[in-house]
């Protein structure tokens, strides 16, 4: 698959080998709005944005500085967390929801690097991530990998693909970070995610992280007020209580439920940073 093709506010992604989309047409999307995961591409210095993100992701920078390297801590913890579920807690399949567009450390490539028969699918509902699916796909021949268009709020659907490469009867990572916050809570995330974590085995893990409403200044909230003017998906922060009963019923690991930056810090790092998300490692006993 190529990149897209821009025709005035619309993009058009081509399969080559299907000379269209899932459904036997090109897929089309909105290039004039700005999307999550195209504004996260451009925090994280990426290319895979248009002009409607990249002024969404410069406001953001505007009211809130610290939102690039706080973006950039979560998806440090996504390579950390994937390299402990990996190499020492035995894990070899994984579940990863708004994967988001593939940049470094994709979580196949650093489970694969530790156990190289590690199954991955991915999960989301930007067409301009499917145009990246074959570089997801690219798997350690001994593991497996892919894609998956679908929707968080449709939880019973993931579940449904992914089990065509993930055997559910055996333990599953379940990734969901920094993708809850787009789930209004009258569409009932925590309801979401206990129905994903109900469908795993004993001995399968809840990776998560949130950004918090009680971290931080009122930076964040003008942040995140603006957003939600001008993107397509809005954005909902929420408190450490609330984040904590998306482990319900789980076993965090330590350190348990804290800021990006205070998850297991590698030497030298700041400790300090007020990183305004939460998150947390959990087991399913």
């Amino acid at each position: 698959m190529t990149g897209p093709g821009k025709a005035g506010g619309l993009a058009v992604a081509w399969d080559h080998e299907n000379g269209a989309g899932r459904q036997g047409e090109p897929l089309l999307f909105d290039t004039s709005v700005a999307h999550c995961a195209r504004v996260y591409d451009y925090w994280l210095g990426g290319k895979d944005n248009f002009a409607a993100d990249r002024a969404a992701a410069e406001q953001a920078i505007r009211d809130c500085p610290e939102i690039v390297p706080t973006a950039r801590a979560n998806r440090s913890f996504l390579a950390q967390t994937v390299q402990f579920l990996a190499a020492e807690a035995v894990i070899r399949q994984f579940l990863d929801i708004g994967t988001g567009i593939p940049t470094e450390n994709n979580t196949h490539e650093v489970a694969q690097a530790a156990a190289p028969g590690s199954r991955v699918v991915y999960v989301d509902n930007d067409p301009l991530v499917l145009t990246h699916a074959r570089a997801l796909l690219a798997s350690h021949p001994d593991g497996a990998t892919a894609y998956e268009e679908a929707d968080l709020r449709d939880p019973e659907r993931i579940l449904d693909l992914a089990a065509g490469l993930l055997d559910l009867r055996r333990p599953v990572a379940v990734l969901l970070l920094a993708i809850l916050h787009h789930v209004d809570d009258e569409d009932n995330p925590h309801k979401i995610v206990a129905t994903l974590m109900n469908a795993v085995p004993p001995g399968s893990y809840l990776v998560l992280s949130h950004p918090a409403s009680d971290i931080g200044s009122e930076a964040a909230a003008k942040m995140a007020q603006n957003l939600n003017k001008i993107m397509a998906e809005k954005i909902t922060a929420r408190d450490r209580a609330t984040v904590a009963r998306f482990f319900d019923g789980l076993e965090l690991v330590a350190p348990g439920l804290v800021r990006v930056s205070d998850w297991r810090p590698p030497a030298g790092s700041d400790a300090g940073f007020p990183a305004a998300i939460w998150v947390g490692v959990a087991r399913k006993p």
